[in-house]
């Protein structure tokens, strides 16, 4: 059982530091989410490891995880976030699961911190600040963009120029050949704006009877396939196309 004092706001660091917590127990989500809030975090919630990889394109500053959970377990979840957005992100494990076992995997996953059920409010705010005073220096934003070899990494999307391959959180992502190449193109040279006219004269070249509106019907398509990072795909009105991976929108 959590704190019954839960009810009285416990105060704490007053920042802007934004915290998911994730727990498929909704009244424990609200509990701690009240709390944190109150102790001036901005706060989310989230009521699987699935919902929660999807919210972490929101940039966290630290993710609360509890551990068992449905189809995906926080450890696994904990897996992803190192892998797909970051290895900086301060993580806590909140679970029922207090053997010296699950403490080393959790740790071994790149865990700051293992509370034990049952905690109290005021036990998880202080480890919360404790752990943010030790990482204020990192970076636990999401991964960096950066290339590796003939791969480009934008969080948690991989393009293989190699392989013709793009993948999504490890998960393969099935794209036509030109789907693929315009993907590559726009993404080789993000924050750069191609026409119409360039993407069908790079990647059709000189087929004929293509007309311009073809171009809008396959990046449709390829903003859907990459969801929930088709946002990327930016339309600048009148000019074309870009892709940036800053683009919250």
């Amino acid at each position: 059982m959590v704190d019954l004092h839960h009810k009285f706001p416990i105060k704490g660091k007053m920042t802007s530091k934004k915290i998911l917590v994730v727990d498929d127990e909704e009244d424990l989500c609200e509990i701690l989410s009240f709390n944190l809030r109150k102790a001036g975090f901005e706060t989310d919630v989230a009521y699987s490891a699935e919902e929660a990889y999807l919210k972490l394109k929101n940039n966290y500053d630290l993710l609360l995880l509890d551990v068992m959970m449905g189809a995906i377990s926080g450890f696994k979840l904990a897996e992803l976030v190192r892998e797909d957005y970051s290895t900086e992100i301060p993580i806590i494990f909140i679970t029922a699961k207090d053997r010296e076992n699950d403490k080393l995997q959790g740790f071994g996953l790149g865990a700051d911190d293992y509370i034990s059920k049952p905690f109290s409010v005021k036990e998880v705010i202080a480890r919360v600040n404790a752990v943010l005073s030790r990482t204020s220096g990192s970076t636990n934003s999401k991964k960096e963009n950066k290339v590796q070899g003939n791969t480009l990494l934008f969080n948690a999307i991989r393009i293989d120029a190699t392989s013709k391959k793009v993948t999504l959180g490890g998960k393969e992502i099935k794209l036509t050949r030109k789907e693929f190449e315009i993907l590559f193109m726009l993404a080789q040279e993000q924050g750069k704006i191609f026409s119409r006219p360039d993407i069908l004269d790079k990647i059709w070249n000189d087929e004929a009877y293509v007309m311009e509106r073809t171009v809008d019907v396959h990046i449709a398509r390829l903003r859907k396939k990459i969801e929930p990072f088709g946002h990327y795909i930016v339309n600048r009105s009148g000019y074309g196309y870009c892709f940036d991976p800053n683009n919250e929108d």
